[in-house]
């Protein structure tokens, strides 16, 4: 089968390489030509784990490819996958301009019956808007059929959730189109891994309400942790307790510096607005909004307390990207405290292992460092807000001995407490008590 993909962002070229892999004929098109040249000059555009071997791999077996030709891969291709961004806008609602514009092209070029597969995160409702706008832009009276084809793909996990998903949702009232995408998704569904149907509506749906649940386990999360400190108890004894109740499970139930990245902060966003749309106010989904953003201010006063206030102190952060794996900052704590901390007079050096040329671009006035240890340098404190592998095995002594004033803040928890506590460290956590 041949495939089109709109877009090469994180969500369209890991599905297109995907769907490479599957045996199908895929191309890969974007408007951004100097994307399109990397890409077929060989460079993979983000990071992402193991996705760099597999685009090589099905572009030498021709069976991927990248083009800013649309009506050429419109043409010779059954299904059009749009996977263009929809960034939040400045009023918290998605910004639906390039999926929008993506169908006036993709029905301008159309000559035959076609899949469009809606890829994107969007709202409910996208698809009978994706139906209009194709047909008053059709050169040629054709059939087609819209199917939201939601994503679930975590960054740095990408490709083994898109490889085995835990389910695959297709929304669509067209028996032909369905029909067509468990083609599409076969060597998936020979797996076992089960195929959802349903309306457009409901799939557009189902994207929200999934991501909302993860952020709001995070909040919960974060809101005991919080109380855990007054108390004096342990979150971490609390979570895993929680895990334990197969009711619950253990997923999604880390504390930290508040949620981040392109998806929940976005999509918990969208949802409310869904909500308020219809009249309704999703107390709920308002509350983890709340939390998320009180999260990162409640980070940044315990820093502030560690040191006796942030003007003339210098502050080492450990990790930029919003997760591990993945050069993507958008959203991420580190950032928005990076940047809080300057603007209290703070002076701020950072390493990360794979963010910081990223991080670069929207924060020049840092000062970035080759390795955690030459960051650690004449620090005042040292803050691990991404949990990268490479930092559950630092040198805590050697840190130490780098460091102006000993001062630790876990944000992640990732170290044993007393063992901290025991190399001498004024070590802070979150919803552990330090006195344990």
């Amino acid at each position: 089968m041949n495939v089109c993909v709109v877009g090469t962002g994180y969500v369209g070229l890991v599905a297109g390489t995907c769907l490479a892999d599957f045996g199908m004929n895929v191309t890969c098109v974007d408007v951004d030509k100097e994307k399109i040249d990397r890409l077929n000059a060989g460079q993979t555009p983000i990071y992402e784990i193991g996705l760099a071997e597999m685009i090589q791999r099905n572009v030498r077996l021709q069976r991927l490819r990248f083009s800013i030709d649309l009506p050429e891969a419109v043409d010779r291709s059954l299904v059009i996958f749009l996977a263009v961004g929809t960034p939040e806008a400045e009023n918290g609602r998605p910004d639906m301009r390039a999926v929008y514009e993506a169908a006036r092209q993709v029905g301008a070029c159309m000559t035959d019956y076609r899949v469009i597969a809606i890829k994107s995160t969007v709202p409910v409702g996208t698809a009978r808007q994706i139906r209009r706008i194709i047909a008053e832009n059709l050169k040629a009276r054709v059939d087609f059929d819209v199917v939201s084809n939601p994503e679930f793909l975590r960054e740095g996990a990408a490709i083994n959730d898109f490889l085995h998903p835990d389910r695959i949702i297709l929304g669509s009232d067209s028996e032909r189109a369905l029909a067509i995408m468990r083609d599409v998704y076969r060597p998936l569904y020979l797996l076992k891994k089960p195929i959802v149907t349903t309306s457009n509506e409901t799939a557009e749906l189902i994207k929200y309400a999934a991501n909302t649940m993860l952020a709001l386990r995070i909040s919960y999360m974060n809101e005991m942790a919080n109380l855990c400190e007054g108390l004096g108890a342990d979150v971490y004894d609390v979570a895993v307790a929680l895990g334990m109740d197969k009711r619950i499970g253990p997923k999604f139930l880390h504390p930290g510096p508040g949620f981040g990245g392109s998806c929940f902060p976005k999509d918990v966003k969208a949802l409310a607005n869904i909500a308020r749309d219809e009249g309704y106010e999703m107390r709920i989904v308002e509350a983890v909004i709340a939390v998320n953003a009180r999260q990162r201010e409640v980070v940044l006063e315990k820093a502030r307390k560690a040191l006796g206030g942030l003007t003339g102190r210098t502050v080492t952060v450990l990790g930029l990207s919003f997760k591990p794996d993945t050069d993507d900052i958008r959203e991420s704590p580190a950032i928005y405290l990076a940047r809080a901390m300057l603007g209290e007079g703070a002076q701020v050096k950072a390493y990360d292992p794979v963010a910081m040329d990223e991080a670069r671009k929207v924060l020049p006035e840092i000062a970035y460092c080759n390795d955690p240890y030459a960051a650690c340098e004449n620090s005042d404190l040292v803050m691990i807000v991404t949990e990268w592998n490479e930092f559950r095995n630092l040198d805590l002594a050697r840190v130490k001995t780098l460091l102006r004033t000993p001062n630790l803040y876990d944000t992640r928890n990732i170290y044993d407490l007393a063992h901290v506590k025991g190399l001498g460290f004024n070590y802070l956590c979150t919803g552990r008590a330090t006195g344990k």
